[in-house]
Protein backbone atom coordinates (compact mmCIF):
# COMPACT_ATOMS: atom_id res chain seq x y z
CA UNK A 1 0.00 0.00 0.00
CA UNK A 2 1.22 3.53 -0.79
CA UNK A 3 2.34 5.70 2.09
CA UNK A 4 -0.13 8.32 0.90
CA UNK A 5 -3.82 7.58 0.54
CA UNK A 6 -7.19 9.25 0.87
CA UNK A 7 -9.45 7.48 3.34
CA UNK A 8 -13.23 7.39 3.53
CA UNK A 9 -15.00 8.42 6.71
CA UNK A 10 -14.28 5.73 9.28
CA UNK A 11 -17.13 6.58 11.63
CA UNK A 12 -19.56 9.33 12.60
CA UNK A 13 -16.98 10.56 15.12
CA UNK A 14 -14.46 11.08 12.34
CA UNK A 15 -16.65 13.07 9.93
CA UNK A 16 -14.59 16.19 10.46
CA UNK A 17 -11.49 14.21 9.46
CA UNK A 18 -12.88 13.07 6.09
CA UNK A 19 -10.61 13.60 3.06
CA UNK A 20 -7.56 13.72 5.34
CA UNK A 21 -4.33 12.62 3.70
CA UNK A 22 -3.25 9.59 5.71
CA UNK A 23 0.47 9.03 6.12
CA UNK A 24 2.33 5.99 7.37
CA UNK A 25 4.12 6.01 10.71
CA UNK A 26 7.41 5.91 8.81
CA UNK A 27 6.56 9.10 6.91
CA UNK A 28 5.48 10.87 10.11
CA UNK A 29 8.76 9.82 11.69
CA UNK A 30 10.64 11.38 8.76
CA UNK A 31 8.62 14.61 9.01
CA UNK A 32 9.21 14.94 12.75
CA UNK A 33 12.92 14.19 12.31
CA UNK A 34 13.24 16.84 9.58
CA UNK A 35 11.46 19.37 11.75
CA UNK A 36 13.79 18.49 14.61
CA UNK A 37 16.77 18.82 12.27
CA UNK A 38 15.80 22.42 11.56
CA UNK A 39 15.87 23.15 15.29
CA UNK A 40 19.25 21.48 15.79
CA UNK A 41 20.94 22.98 12.73
CA UNK A 42 19.68 26.49 13.48
CA UNK A 43 21.44 26.35 16.86
CA UNK A 44 24.56 24.78 15.37
CA UNK A 45 24.61 27.41 12.63
CA UNK A 46 24.59 30.31 15.08
CA UNK A 47 27.15 28.71 17.37
CA UNK A 48 29.67 28.21 14.57
CA UNK A 49 28.96 31.63 13.08
CA UNK A 50 29.99 33.12 16.44
CA UNK A 51 33.11 30.92 16.51
CA UNK A 52 33.92 31.93 12.93
CA UNK A 53 33.69 35.60 13.91
CA UNK A 54 36.20 34.82 16.67
CA UNK A 55 38.57 33.39 14.08
CA UNK A 56 38.25 29.67 14.84
CA UNK A 57 39.57 27.60 11.95
CA UNK A 58 36.95 25.64 10.03
CA UNK A 59 34.05 27.22 11.93
CA UNK A 60 32.69 29.04 8.90
CA UNK A 61 32.68 25.82 6.85
CA UNK A 62 30.80 24.01 9.60
CA UNK A 63 28.31 26.89 9.84
CA UNK A 64 27.68 26.73 6.09
CA UNK A 65 27.12 22.98 6.28
CA UNK A 66 24.57 23.56 9.03
CA UNK A 67 22.90 26.25 6.90
CA UNK A 68 22.66 23.82 3.98
CA UNK A 69 21.04 21.16 6.18
CA UNK A 70 18.68 23.76 7.64
CA UNK A 71 17.53 24.92 4.23
CA UNK A 72 17.33 21.37 2.87
CA UNK A 73 15.13 20.19 5.75
CA UNK A 74 12.84 23.19 5.33
CA UNK A 75 12.48 22.62 1.58
CA UNK A 76 11.71 18.92 2.12
CA UNK A 77 8.99 19.77 4.61
CA UNK A 78 7.44 22.49 2.48
CA UNK A 79 7.28 20.82 -0.96
CA UNK A 80 5.79 17.44 -1.80
CA UNK A 81 8.46 15.04 -3.02
CA UNK A 82 8.55 11.24 -3.05
CA UNK A 83 6.91 9.93 0.10
CA UNK A 84 6.99 13.32 1.81
CA UNK A 85 3.65 15.14 1.47
CA UNK A 86 4.68 18.78 1.84
CA UNK A 87 2.16 20.97 3.67
CA UNK A 88 -0.68 18.47 3.98
CA UNK A 89 -3.17 19.92 6.49
CA UNK A 90 -4.79 23.25 7.49
CA UNK A 91 -2.82 23.33 10.74
CA UNK A 92 0.46 23.34 8.84
CA UNK A 93 -0.90 25.86 6.32
CA UNK A 94 -1.59 28.18 9.24
CA UNK A 95 1.78 27.53 10.88
CA UNK A 96 3.74 28.19 7.69
CA UNK A 97 1.66 30.80 5.88
CA UNK A 98 -0.81 32.16 8.44
CA UNK A 99 -0.33 34.51 11.37
CA UNK A 100 2.77 32.67 12.57
CA UNK A 101 4.47 33.23 9.18
CA UNK A 102 6.71 30.25 9.76
CA UNK A 103 7.95 29.96 6.18
CA UNK A 104 8.78 33.66 5.87
CA UNK A 105 10.58 33.75 9.21
CA UNK A 106 12.55 30.56 8.55
CA UNK A 107 13.58 31.80 5.10
CA UNK A 108 14.52 35.23 6.46
CA UNK A 109 16.67 33.60 9.17
CA UNK A 110 18.51 31.49 6.58
CA UNK A 111 19.11 34.54 4.36
CA UNK A 112 20.37 36.57 7.33
CA UNK A 113 22.71 33.73 8.30
CA UNK A 114 24.15 33.61 4.78
CA UNK A 115 24.74 37.38 4.75
CA UNK A 116 26.40 37.17 8.16
CA UNK A 117 28.69 34.34 7.07
CA UNK A 118 29.61 36.17 3.86
CA UNK A 119 30.46 39.28 5.87
CA UNK A 120 32.52 37.27 8.37
CA UNK A 121 34.47 35.54 5.59
CA UNK A 122 35.08 38.84 3.78
CA UNK A 123 35.94 40.62 7.04
CA UNK A 124 33.40 43.35 6.34
CA UNK A 125 32.70 46.10 8.85
CA UNK A 126 29.05 45.12 8.97
CA UNK A 127 29.83 41.56 10.08
CA UNK A 128 29.45 42.17 13.86
CA UNK A 129 26.07 43.87 13.40
CA UNK A 130 24.78 41.06 11.16
CA UNK A 131 26.03 38.45 13.61
CA UNK A 132 24.36 40.23 16.53
CA UNK A 133 21.11 40.37 14.57
CA UNK A 134 21.40 36.64 13.82
CA UNK A 135 21.96 35.81 17.48
CA UNK A 136 18.96 37.93 18.47
CA UNK A 137 16.76 36.04 16.00
CA UNK A 138 17.78 32.62 17.34
CA UNK A 139 15.39 32.39 20.30
CA UNK A 140 12.29 33.73 18.46
CA UNK A 141 13.01 31.36 15.56
CA UNK A 142 13.39 28.42 17.92
CA UNK A 143 9.93 29.17 19.33
CA UNK A 144 8.49 29.05 15.79
CA UNK A 145 10.30 25.80 15.01
CA UNK A 146 9.06 24.23 18.25
CA UNK A 147 5.50 25.28 17.44
CA UNK A 148 5.68 23.73 13.97
CA UNK A 149 7.23 20.54 15.32
CA UNK A 150 4.36 20.25 17.80
CA UNK A 151 1.93 20.42 14.85
CA UNK A 152 3.66 17.45 13.20
CA UNK A 153 3.55 15.51 16.47
CA UNK A 154 -0.15 16.29 16.98
CA UNK A 155 -0.96 15.26 13.39
CA UNK A 156 0.94 12.00 13.90
CA UNK A 157 -1.22 11.13 16.92
CA UNK A 158 -4.40 12.16 15.10
CA UNK A 159 -3.61 10.02 12.06
CA UNK A 160 -2.70 7.03 14.24
CA UNK A 161 -6.14 7.31 15.85
CA UNK A 162 -7.85 7.48 12.44
CA UNK A 163 -5.99 4.42 11.23
CA UNK A 164 -7.01 2.49 14.34
CA UNK A 165 -10.64 3.46 13.79
CA UNK A 166 -10.46 2.43 10.16
CA UNK A 167 -8.86 -0.90 11.07
CA UNK A 168 -11.53 -1.58 13.67
CA UNK A 169 -14.21 -0.92 11.04
CA UNK A 170 -12.60 -3.28 8.54
CA UNK A 171 -12.12 -5.99 11.16
CA UNK A 172 -15.74 -5.68 12.24
CA UNK A 173 -16.86 -6.21 8.64
CA UNK A 174 -14.62 -9.28 8.33
CA UNK A 175 -15.93 -10.61 11.62
CA UNK A 176 -19.50 -10.29 10.30
CA UNK A 177 -18.60 -12.13 7.10
CA UNK A 178 -16.87 -14.87 9.09
CA UNK A 179 -19.94 -15.27 11.30
CA UNK A 180 -22.15 -15.66 8.23
CA UNK A 181 -19.67 -18.15 6.75
CA UNK A 182 -19.91 -20.20 9.94
CA UNK A 183 -23.67 -20.43 9.51
CA UNK A 184 -23.21 -21.53 5.89
CA UNK A 185 -20.71 -24.19 6.99
CA UNK A 186 -23.07 -25.41 9.71
CA UNK A 187 -25.98 -25.65 7.31
CA UNK A 188 -23.75 -27.40 4.78
CA UNK A 189 -22.85 -30.06 7.35
CA UNK A 190 -26.53 -30.68 8.03
CA UNK A 191 -27.29 -31.02 4.32
CA UNK A 192 -24.27 -33.32 3.87
CA UNK A 193 -25.40 -35.54 6.75
CA UNK A 194 -28.86 -35.87 5.24
CA UNK A 195 -27.42 -36.74 1.83
CA UNK A 196 -25.64 -39.90 3.00
CA UNK A 197 -22.72 -41.07 0.86
CA UNK A 198 -23.65 -38.59 -1.85
CA UNK A 199 -22.95 -35.78 0.56
CA UNK A 200 -19.52 -37.03 1.65
CA UNK A 201 -17.53 -34.64 -0.55
CA UNK A 202 -19.87 -31.83 0.34
CA UNK A 203 -19.14 -32.56 4.00
CA UNK A 204 -15.38 -32.23 3.37
CA UNK A 205 -15.91 -28.82 1.74
CA UNK A 206 -18.04 -27.73 4.68
CA UNK A 207 -15.28 -28.83 7.08
CA UNK A 208 -12.66 -26.83 5.17
CA UNK A 209 -14.93 -23.77 5.21
CA UNK A 210 -15.40 -24.17 8.95
CA UNK A 211 -11.62 -24.33 9.47
CA UNK A 212 -11.13 -21.19 7.38
CA UNK A 213 -13.67 -19.24 9.41
CA UNK A 214 -11.90 -20.37 12.56
CA UNK A 215 -8.63 -18.98 11.21
CA UNK A 216 -10.37 -15.73 10.28
CA UNK A 217 -11.70 -15.45 13.84
CA UNK A 218 -8.17 -15.81 15.19
CA UNK A 219 -6.80 -13.17 12.82
CA UNK A 220 -9.61 -10.76 13.61
CA UNK A 221 -8.97 -11.07 17.35
CA UNK A 222 -5.26 -10.41 16.86
CA UNK A 223 -5.93 -7.41 14.60
CA UNK A 224 -8.48 -5.89 16.97
CA UNK A 225 -6.10 -6.41 19.87
CA UNK A 226 -3.41 -4.54 17.95
CA UNK A 227 -5.80 -1.74 16.98
CA UNK A 228 -6.78 -1.22 20.59
CA UNK A 229 -3.16 -0.85 21.71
Amino acid sequence: MSDLAIIDEASADAVEDADVVVLSGEVFGALINLSGRRRFTSQRLVLYAVLAAQGQSGACTTAREALGLFRGAHASLLRRSGNLPGVFCPELEEAYFGATQGDARITAFADLAERALNAIEDRLKGAPALLEQLVQQTTPLLAVLNEITSVYEAQSKKHARLMREQLRGIMTDIETIAREAKMVAFNARIVAARSGRAGKEFSVVAGVLSNITGEIDHLVKEALSGAAA
